[in-house]
């Protein structure tokens, strides 16, 4: 069996940076700034500037007041009673699924489940799926330097799985200096046992932006792809139908939704291929003489009451989603991260982690990590806090922190944020560099 640390280095990058001289897009024009944050109480209420949205988004009103009248005007459950609080509830929960199956690009309802959040998605793949369909000796190849959610579910499935005797590989696979899944790493440790490829859409610590496009056309059509969307759901356009994707995770709780409610796409071609994951009230079974059989998608996924007031609350958040546009989200964040960058970039003693920072053209997706030396990150982190300056600090749930456990500093930015800002938080860090030189 190959070893699940093997390969798990990055792909370090130059130490010659790209030349200052980058052709540089056009800054969008900021979509009315005072609007835009006024529709976020907990900014309205603060000074601090909030640069940790790739940890969870602020919430803006439409989504507080949503989950505000769940709670204080006729309270029910859904999906069981027969009276107007419940089934009114129950027909407003499945336009949120339509919303929500139009958002993503999947082309039925059907293929949108409701979970408890990311992790809880991941682990459903993991285990309707990979329990029953994985053979001894199958292979899934993974990036150990994703997200714990997407990196300890298939390290679990596979010590499940040994316990029955049957031993499957966890094959890694390298990223490369602008924070992507190495495509061409990818392509050399496939082999005819592979079932599965996951990765993240947009990496939660380097920022680079995965579609894993290369390898169409190159690869066994009968191989699955898992994209993790959490950091790009909500802050960029996602199409599940244009990844090609097999599952697809989203966290509410980063776009603008209320924590606690994921969201995970199943393609029509694997529903066949499920067993229940939560198999309880209300879960799309049929118990018969020979066990439990399928009654249908997305139910089959969907045990127990759910998180009501936050699926209710994932539509408002889509609601506001769409009305600011994400095509101008996007090309916000995209200013913002070429503004860091290049603010960031003169800084004695910064080290940029792969990412845009180390592309020869003008991308950003609205993360950024770095260290500095002569302060560690968590350090650093304080001292920008009491400066007013929120970021995250340490191995952003990278389990044994990637590639060699190196803390950082990361910076994301959303809609909310302004050009501004920015260049207040570069000259506060270009003033603790130099003190600590």
């Amino acid at each position: 069996m190959r070893s699940p640390a093997s390969g798990t280095h990055l792909t370090r990058p130059s130490t010659t940076p790209p030349p200052v001289s980058t052709p540089r897009i056009p800054e969008p024009p900021t979509p009315t700034a005072a609007a835009v944050r006024g529709l976020f109480p907990a900014l309205a209420e603060s000074t601090d500037v909030y640069l940790d949205s790739a940890a969870t988004t602020q919430k803006p009103r439409p989504v507080i007041d949503t989950i505000h009248r769940y709670h204080s005007s006729r309270t029910a459950n859904a999906g069981r009673g027969t009276y107007p609080w419940a089934t009114d509830l129950t027909s407003r929960l499945a336009r949120v699924r339509d919303r929500t199956a139009t958002f993503l690009g999947a082309t039925t309802p059907e293929e949108v489940v409701f979970t408890a959040g990311a992790t809880a998605a991941l682990n459903a793949v993991a285990l309707s799926w990979g329990l029953g369909e994985l053979d001894d000796g199958d292979e899934i190849l993974y990036n150990p330097s994703d997200h714990a959610s997407n990196v300890h579910p298939w390290h679990h499935l596979r010590q499940v799985l040994a316990r029955f005797g049957r031993r499957i590989e966890l094959v890694p696979y390298r990223v490369t200096e602008l924070g992507e899944a190495d495509t061409a790493d990818i392509l050399a440790k496939i082999t005819p046992r592979t079932r599965l490829i996951t990765t993240s859409h947009l990496h939660h610590v380097f920022g680079g932006l995965t579609t894993l496009e290369e390898l169409r056309g190159l690869i066994d059509p009968e191989i699955l792809l898992c994209f993790d969307c959490s950091q790009s759901g909500g802050h960029l356009p996602v199409d599940v139908t244009e990844l090609r994707a097999d599952f697809a995770i989203f966290a509410a709780h980063k776009m603008f939704g209320a924590p606690g409610t994921g969201i995970l796409y199943c393609h029509r071609r694997v529903h066949d291929r499920l067993m229940p994951f939560l198999p309880g009230g209300n879960t799309g079974v049929n118990l018969t003489d020979t066990g439990l059989t399928s009654a249908g998608m997305p139910e089959l996924l969907e045990g127990g009451t759910q998180n009501i007031p936050g699926i209710l609350a994932l539509g408002s958040a889509l609601e506001v989603l769409e009305s600011l546009d994400l095509g101008v989200i996007a090309a916000h964040n995209r200013a913002l991260t070429l503004r860091l960058i290049d603010n960031l970039r003169p800084v004695p003693g910064l080290e940029f982690l792969p990412g845009p920072a180390h592309a020869p053209c003008a991308i950003g997706y609205g993360i950024v990590s770095f260290t500095l030396a002569g302060i560690s990150a968590t350090d650093l982190g304080f001292v920008l806090s009491e400066l007013g300056f929120l970021v995250r600090t340490g191995l952003h749930c990278t389990p044994a922190g990637g590639e060699d456990g190196m803390d950082s500093v990361r910076v994301s930015t959303h809609i909310y944020n302004t050009l501004d800002q920015i260049d207040r938080f570069t000259t506060c860090v270009t003033t603790i560099a130099e003190e600590v030189m």
